[in-house]
């Protein structure tokens, strides 16, 4: 359970992510200077000031800021802030103006690219589970949590929405968020399991854990899990020796790794065809999967 201060400084963790992602603001002027290995550079320095004296935020929060680059001759700086409190943390990618007056946060998109193309080119699909016709032509990668509520939103929406799209195959990638969720890494690597002893099974899985997400706790999940092996008539002498050993947990670990290089930050998050949606909004899913099916009959891709 968490602690009234727990919960307090979860939450303003949580104020500053939302207010960095919907805010531009602007910084004092500041000389850069190279920044050593050992000391951050005045921008750095100034970069984290600035955000703690906007958000009121404590010594128990810790701020690291990279040192900002020049991405290509845009005059546009980009620089990584990482955001860690006791209970778990997250990263920002925000950009500076050259001249070191102007802060922001938001997506920085290169017109002379194909976002979509770039997202697919940063999706490892290999080992993911995947269900659905194999040459379907619209592709959903699904980012999950076992233990988000929005997820098994998400889950709910898609066992209605994707039976009408033979077109479309989904394939999942573990992205347990820890700080907030106990008991999902578990999950993830008893879903890894079942799908090294049978392809079949991890959807089975996928279905239990979310249609019985109430009833799975911290201290029940590995017998929530063995249970389900029987269940789905694997060996639980192999599922238990699974659990324990390490490469489950490295595939999981992979998944989470990807995800982050995609810049997943929050479950659920599904790519389709490389199109970004954020939460479980099965109008928007259905939107994205008709307009590629279109594309492609009207001979677009």
């Amino acid at each position: 359970m968490h602690t009234e201060d727990t919960v307090n400084r979860t939450l303003r963790y949580l104020t500053l992510v939302i207010a960095l992602t919907m805010t531009a603001f602007a910084v004092a002027q500041q000389p850069q200077a190279p920044a050593s290995a050992s000391a951050p550079s005045p921008m750095q320095k100034k970069l984290e000031t600035y955000l703690r004296h906007a958000f009121a935020l404590g010594s128990d929060v810790k701020i690291y800021v990279s040192e900002p680059k020049e991405i290509g001759n845009s005059g546009i700086l980009e620089t990584n802030i990482d955001v860690k409190t006791p209970e778990g943390g997250d990263q920002v990618k925000m950009y500076i103006t050259k001249d070191g007056r102007y802060l922001l946060r938001g997506e920085l998109a290169d017109l002379n690219k194909d976002p979509l193309t770039e997202n697919i080119s940063k999706i490892d699909f290999k080992g993911a589970p995947v269900t659905g016709d194999p040459k379907a032509t619209v592709t959903l990668v699904e980012f999950a949590d076992f233990q988000c509520p929005v997820c098994r939103n998400l889950h709910d929406a898609m066992r209605g929405i994707l039976p009408n799209y033979p077109q479309a195959k989904l394939v999942f990638k573990d992205f347990p968020l820890d700080n907030v969720h106990p008991w999902a890494r578990t999950a993830s690597i008893a879903g890894r399991c079942a799908y090294q002893q049978d392809p079949a099974a991890f959807w089975k899985f996928y279905d239990a854990i979310y249609d019985q997400q109430d009833l799975i706790s911290a201290s029940n999940v590995y017998d929530k899990m063995v249970d389900y092996a029987s269940q789905t008539k694997l060996n639980t002498d192999t599922f238990k020796a699974c659990m324990a050993g390490p490469k489950a947990a490295k595939e999981v670990e992979a998944s989470v790794a990807n995800g982050n290089l995609l810049e997943v930050r929050s479950t659920p998050t599904v790519f389709v065809n490389g199109r970004r949606i954020v939460g479980a909004d099965p109008h928007a899913l259905q939107q994205y999967i008709e307009y590629e099916l279109a594309q492609q009959k009207s001979g677009k891709k």
